[in-house]
């Protein structure tokens, strides 16, 4: 499996893992009912912003998106967002994803990396990030409605790379 920069390309691959991931409304705060159109500016960012694919065998088996958490002076602060396709979950896509996020956060030189709203109930992902040194630094609660755990927390999650 390699990262590399997402392209237009690589679009009919990603729209469908996009599509399904927030439509099953458990780990996005994205509008179901999102037309593809807007999926696609909403993840194909330009620059500062960056967007990759995790792939094998030119198949696209995940995708995340990266940039500055706030502009001005908020801009020193990474953010981003990934989402693996279910046919890939358990083969270390979602890690190796977040790792790629960590190097290309230090080599633009951000200080830390902030998740804004990881959902309390995605065990998987708040595991990984943890296991990758970021932690929990304030939950909003009840800020996510999950279609079948009601309203959960969302986590703000946080790494800083002046400490690693």
């Amino acid at each position: 499996m390699t990262v590399r920069e997402a392209t237009e390309n690589d679009w009919p691959q990603i729209w469908p893992i996009f599509r399904d991931i927030v439509r099953e409304q458990t780990t996005f705060a994205y509008d179901p009912g999102m037309s593809e159109d807007e999926a696609r500016r909403t993840w194909l960012r330009g620059e500062p912003a960056r967007t990759v694919v995790a792939v094998a065998d030119d198949q696209v088996l995940g995708t995340a998106n990266m940039y500055p958490n706030r502009a001005g002076p908020g801009s020193h602060v990474a953010s981003a967002s990934f989402m693996v396709d279910s046919a890939a979950r358990g083969r270390r896509v979602g890690r190796t994803l977040v790792e790629d996020m960590i190097a290309w956060a230090r080599r633009r030189e951000f200080v830390a990396v902030q998740f804004n709203a990881v959902v309390e109930t995605n065990t998987a992902a708040v595991q990984l990030y943890e296991n990758l040194g970021f932690r929990t630094i304030g939950i909003a609660p009840g800020a996510f409605r999950h279609p079948s755990e009601g309203d959960v927390g969302l986590r703000i999650m946080w790494l800083d790379l002046r400490e690693n």
